[in-house]
């Protein structure tokens, strides 16, 4: 044995393959292993029947080889093989383990050429082989034949590449003789993946076919293009001598005599052959699986411990035991209250920092959506003033009048505050359909008992829309009694007297207590309607104050682009562009002015609507409202012109009254109506979940049935169950083991630059009727960082760490290699 002492090794890593592989983690994990790497018809086959000693690998021409084959030779008194696939049979025939091979290849790829990467493991047991895993890969190929798709080399190269690059591998690079070693593909992927050369052999095949003339004594011996572990020749069964039925005893006396009779190699004949790359696999395997171990053991006993509690929790799980149901279902509508409540009053736990979740966006529509929405209703100013000249004109009838009358201000006011209905009912439905998203949100936990899911849901909408409906009854009231009482007498109220006063000022109310440079908002924005003659789009850093905007060429504030104070600006929606997925708003002066140089208009851009609904929800801070776009019922135009003295009076003290009356229907509605919502709505259906959702559960009377698992459920806790079974036997087999031993020294590097990266050429379509495949180079080699000091646990030979070669750019996996299938 290539490692005295070390014999159980790799026997101990196939009793980790069939612990392991019930949960499929053999591959996540990393096992060490051989990968045998090589173009068609390189020799691959025959260098693992070599090491059998039998013929039981499938035979033709073409691609052969279409599934990977795990093969694990364990050394024994008797002579067999066994299927993971089909375990509880031995086959002692070889032709046997040939047919199932071929059989159940196509099986999973069909009989036309086409391949899968999901693995045949098979295990020989045999008194004439060391122990030894390795995988023997689909060969190399360009062209897609039979039922291969046209990428056919792509997917071979993909389907090696999830194995050759876990750093636990080692690479059996096999390139025939006959061939250009510079051009070999083995060697290519090898180099993809271990550009130091710490893991890949080179074996050269077909040595006895080489030109008369000509041999490759330069490259066996390391000094035309070297490797760092070099290369080991071969001589196998020619196809004749397979077709003769030569046996592979006297094929090994003739390779052995060919090496000893050939005089480029009978020098070094002691190291080359079949017995010694077996003797030389053998020990290089043990001791790369020696210095794993200590990490894998790690590995292994981090993945229990984070089972272990689930795990606890589902072996003695009775699925049809009444407590246990009653049990779980209490506890789940208990964690339901407490989730709910957390996402409604917010929580410190488990934080969202990605989107805002539900209290959050309640609160935003508090306090922007529904101040806007009530700004928006709002009438412009000459809508105002006609329907105040209408109300008075129609109130006097044929008499003038000599005195404001004060049926006409509450003809006006009665109307604004009817149009306040369907902002409120908006925001109604907008915090509703907020507090269904966040109670799915919650539900979504009930999973595993779809039945129990479904129920809760449906209980719980229910209760919504009942609690939406009082809502909608309270809020209408709320605004039935501000119709029915006009109160002139509020504190806040400009009242007749001063109403006489005339106001012309505009509709600017900027917020109590703001000063003109207090900077209400901050943030970029693009000006998107700058033509590309003049820049085009161009974003910039905007400061929003209570008297101005202001925008920046960056968020350091150090060069002012332009400053637009904000007096008679108003804002309207603009519809996004075709192929543009920004939102975007236009600021515009009331008086037709040029609000920027020569533009009428500026129209902002935002990334996404709730950032747009912010930048207005600020604007309408600041006295900037919404544009007001109504329409008279009757096809009313313009107001009239306002020729009477008397009468245009009256309309001006009439609408300062409106406007000072209906400042404090705003405050007030915007006070109470969040108020409402949230009493009757959001803290209703938070203590109904809490206090009355259990009851309502049992009074259906199936409360058995409400427990019933899905089957995914049922799925998952017998998983959990496999996998800490058998990561527990995997740790209880390392356990049992010793690693002290003696190990083999690495070679030194060598300079390998001559190896080219792997780049083939894309696929072409040369068949009618068949789309092209275009895919680029397959994956390089992720880099990770490497970690610095001296290796953890004493390795001389370097295969498994990169501590001890800080240029080295170690290789890891993209993705995991396809699990094993189960066992019939």
């Amino acid at each position: 044995m290539g490692n005295r002492g070390m014999e159980d090794l790799i026997p101990l890593v196939n009793s980790l393959q069939d612990a392991l592989s019930s949960v499929g983690q053999s591959c996540s994990l990393q096992l060490p292993q051989i990968a045998v790497v090589g173009g068609q018809s390189a020799g691959k086959s025959s260098v693992l029947e070599s090491f059998v000693g039998r013929d039981f690998l499938p035979r033709g021409s073409g691609i052969v080889t279409r599934r990977p084959l795990i093969l694990q030779l364990l050394s024994a008194n008797t002579e067999y093989g066994e299927f993971l696939h089909c375990k509880e049979k031995k086959f002692t025939d070889f032709e046997e383990i040939c047919k199932e091979i071929e059989a159940e290849t196509c099986r999973v790829t069909g009989s036309n050429k086409g391949i899968s990467p999901l693995p045949i493991s098979l295990r020989i047991y045999s008194p004439h082989v060391l122990n030894l895993t390795l995988i023997d890969l689909p060969g190399i190929t360009k062209v897609p034949i039979g039922d291969q798709p046209a990428d056919i080399e792509y997917q071979i190269r993909d389907m090696i590449m999830q194995y050759i690059c876990n750093e636990n591998c080692l690479v059996l690079a096999v390139t025939p003789a006959n061939t250009d070693l510079a051009n070999s593909d083995a060697l290519k992927l090898a180099k993809d993946v271990d550009p130091q050369g710490q893991r890949t052999i080179g074996v050269i095949t077909k040595l006895d076919l080489m030109d008369g003339g000509t041999d490759a004594r330069d490259i066996l011996e390391n000094r035309l293009l070297p490797l760092r572990r070099g290369y080991i020749g071969v001589v196998n069964r020619s196809q004749k001598d397979i077709d003769g039925r030569k046996d592979i005893k006297a094929a090994l006396l003739a390779e052995r005599k060919f090496f000893l009779s050939h005089p480029a190699y009978k020098h070094m004949a002691e190291r080359m052959g079949t017995p010694y790359l077996q003797r030389i696999l053998n020990q290089q395997l043990t001791n790369h699986i020696r210095d794993t171990l200590p990490t894998f053991r790690s590995h292994l006993q981090s993945q229990l411990l984070a089972l272990k509690k689930e795990a606890e929790e589902y072996k003695n799980y009775s699925p049809d035991d009444p407590a246990r149901r009653t049990k779980t279902l209490l506890q789940l509508v208990q964690r339901l209250a407490v989730d709910f409540e957390k996402l409604i009053e917010g929580s410190g736990d488990k934080v969202d920092t990605v989107n805002l979740s539900g209290g959050a966006r309640i609160n935003r529509i508090f306090h922007e959506r529904f101040p806007y929405e009530l700004v928006k209703i709002e009438s412009n100013e000459g809508n105002l003033r006609r329907e105040i000249n209408y109300a008075i004109r129609n109130i006097h009838g044929v008499r003038t009048g000599l005195f404001t009358p004060d049926m006409a201000f509450e003809a006006i006011v009665k109307k604004q505050i009817l149009r306040l209905k369907e902002p409120c009912m908006k925001f109604i439905d907008m915090v509703s359909q907020e507090l269904v998203t966040t109670v799915y949100q919650c539900i979504n936990k009930l999973s595993s008992f779809p039945t129990l899911r479904n129920e809760t849901e449906k209980i719980i909408s229910t209760e919504i829309r009942e609690q939406e409906s009082k809502c909608r009854e309270q809020v209408m009231l709320i605004i039935d009694i501000q119709l029915a009482y006009i109160n002139t007498k509020h504190e806040d109220f400009i009242g007749f007297t001063n109403g006489q006063q005339t106001f012309n000022q505009s509709n600017k109310k900027v917020v109590a207590g703001m000063t003109g440079n207090q900077v209400i908002r901050k943030g970029w924005l693009t000006i998107s309607n700058i033509s590309i003659m003049k820049g085009g789009a161009k974003e910039y850093w905007f400061i929003l104050t209570a008297e101005s905007l202001s925008w920046f060429k960056d968020d350091e504030e150090k060069e002012k682009k332009y400053m637009l104070p904000l007096d008679n600006l108003k804002l309207r929606d603009v519809e996004k562009g075709f192929m543009s997925n920004k939102c975007v708003f236009a600021i515009f002066n009331t008086e037709l002015r040029n609000v920027y140089k020569d533009y009428r208009c500026l129209e902002l851009a935002c990334n996404s609507q709730e950032e747009l609904d912010s930048w207005k929800a600020s604007l309408l801070r600041a006295g900037v409202y919404p544009e007001k776009v109504t329409v008279d019922e009757k096809g009313n135009g313009a107001p009239e012109n306002l020729t009477d003295p008397q009468l245009e009076r009256q309309v001006e003290i009439i609408r300062s009254l409106v406007d000072s009356y209906m400042n404090i229907i705003y405050r007030t509605i915007r006070d109470l109506i969040p108020k409402t919502i949230m009493h009757l709505m959001i803290n209703s259906v938070k203590e109904f979940i809490s206090s009355e959702l259990l009851a309502q559960l049992y009074a259906l009377g199936e409360c058995s049935a409400l427990m019933d698992e899905s089957p995914e459920q049922q799925q998952h806790r017998e998983e959990v169950l496999r996998k800490h079974t058998a990561l527990k036997e995997a740790l209880d087999v390392i356990g049992e083991f010793s690693t002290s031993t003696c190990s083999t020294p690495m070679p030194p590097p060598v300079d390998s630059s001559w190896i080219q990266s792997s780049s083939p050429t894309l696929p072409k379509n040369s068949v009618t009727g068949i789309r092209p495949v275009i895919r680029g180079h397959a994956p390089p080699v992720p880099r990770v960082h490497t970690r610095t000091g001296p290796p953890a646990y004493p390795s001389t030979n370097g295969l498994r760490k990169a501590t001890g070669h800080p240029n080295r750019a170690p290789s890891v996996p993209r993705r995991q290699p396809p699990a094993v299938p189960n066992v019939k």
